[in-house]
Formats: structure tokens, sequence, C-alpha cells
């Protein structure tokens, strides 16, 4: 009968440290989870950010300096008397 409980025993003993169901899958599972968290909480502020260079675009709200600052990356119009130079934004 100590024979069936030491088998027992070593079978499950085995199974909590290997296997995809194991402890150290847990481990592995929480260490993915808390980066993944990280991930989507960076994805969320530039969303958040990009939401808001974007109202500032919106018929509504129309931010002369935004407008001009679009038309001078994407068109290239500057004053002939004028130099422009664009630093990357904080979060780029």
């Amino acid at each position: 009968m100590a024979g069936v409980w030491l088998f027992l025993f070593g079978y499950f003993a085995f199974h909590a440290f290997q296997g995809d169901n194991s402890l150290a899958a847990l481990k592995r599972l929480e260490v993915q989870q808390h980066e993944l968290t990280v991930i989507a909480q960076k994805v969320a502020a530039e969303k958040e950010a990009l939401e808001v260079r974007t109202s500032k675009l919106s018929d509504q709200a129309l931010d002369p300096d935004m407008l001009e600052e679009q038309v001078r990356r994407r068109l290239g119009f500057t004053h002939p008397d004028e130099i422009v130079v664009f630093l990357p934004a904080a979060g780029q």
C-alpha cells in the first residue's frame, strides 16, 4: 500500500514541475501577462496622444498652429526668408 502512495506522490510531484500545466508554466504566463500589460499601457498612451492631435484638426476646434504645422510638414510650404527645422516629438 505504501508503494501506491509513493507512486501517486511521485506522479503528482513530477507533473507539478513539468509540462504545460506546471508551476513553471504558470510563472512564465505571469511574466508574459506583465509584459503584455506594459505594452498595452504604452499603446493606450500613444492612442490617447493621437486622439488629442486628431481632435485639434476637427471642424469644431481647428487649431491654427496645428494646421500650419501639418501644411508645412506635408506640402513643404515655407516663406523665402525662413528655415524650418522639424524636431521629433517627445514620444517618438
